[in-house]
């Protein structure tokens, strides 16, 4: 008995673990999109055509102090990684606008969509979108997938977003013009802290993302 508990203890702290190590290094990910567009705002605001317009070195000036709060946060996260062991870790929710959350996800790529000539569309058609959700976490979902839409097109991003309503589900999906995901990436795309190792080459060009939010009676 003394053994099996030892056991148990070994591999429940190995994959404690191997998860904290997975956690920092998504965390790692996650600062590169706010970083990258400081770096643009700030090479902007150098610009002296930029600097003589008010309303642009402002509009760079708040992004810079958005990009920044969100990078706080993300540390914030990060030193929360030490209460995975006593299984801590809450969310907090609040009923928040899905719109809202998608308009500012878009604003946070805004740089760098535009520093490759892209553009995003959006078709905002969902007649339900306050729903019960974490504003931080679910902003980050929606940079995510944006960034990456972003970053994996050969050519200047086209994105396009909409949002539907089912009785049950706020529906959401982002087509892109990217180079796609196989068969065997696109099975682990839900997995925790799934990464693709090897190149970016695929067999499909562009993808829809889709998933939805249920809005009620959700077991």
């Amino acid at each position: 008995m003394a053994f099996s508990s030892s056991l148990f203890q070994l591999i429940r702290q190995k994959k404690i673990s191997e998860i904290k190590t997975d956690f920092i290094n998504n965390m790692t990910h996650e600062f590169k999109t706010p970083i990258a567009t400081i770096n643009l705002a700030l090479d902007s605001i150098k610009n002296p055509k930029i600097l003589g317009d008010d309303a642009k070195v402002l509009r760079y000036v708040e992004m810079i102090r958005e990009e920044n709060k969100r990078m706080h946060s993300q540390v914030e996260n990060v030193l929360r990684i030490s209460r995975l062991e006593k299984n801590q870790i809450d969310l907090n929710t609040e009923t928040i606008d899905l719109h809202d959350t998608i308009e500012d996800a878009i604003r946070h790529v805004s740089l760098l969509s535009e520093d490759r000539d892209g553009k995003i569309e959006t078709h905002l058609e969902a007649l339900e979108s306050e729903l019960p959700g974490n504003q931080f976490h679910l902003t980050s979902i929606v940079v995510n997938m944006l960034e990456n839409a972003i970053k994996y097109s050969e050519g200047a991003p086209k994105i396009e977003i909409y949002t539907e309503s089912t009785p049950k589900f706020f529906i959401f999906k982002i087509k892109d013009s990217g180079i796609g995901m196989n068969k065997a990436v696109q099975k682990q795309v839900f997995n925790k802290f799934y990464r693709e190792q090897k190149g970016n080459i695929h067999d499909v060009k562009g993808s829809w993302i889709r998933f939805g939010i249920c809005k009620r009676d959700c077991r």
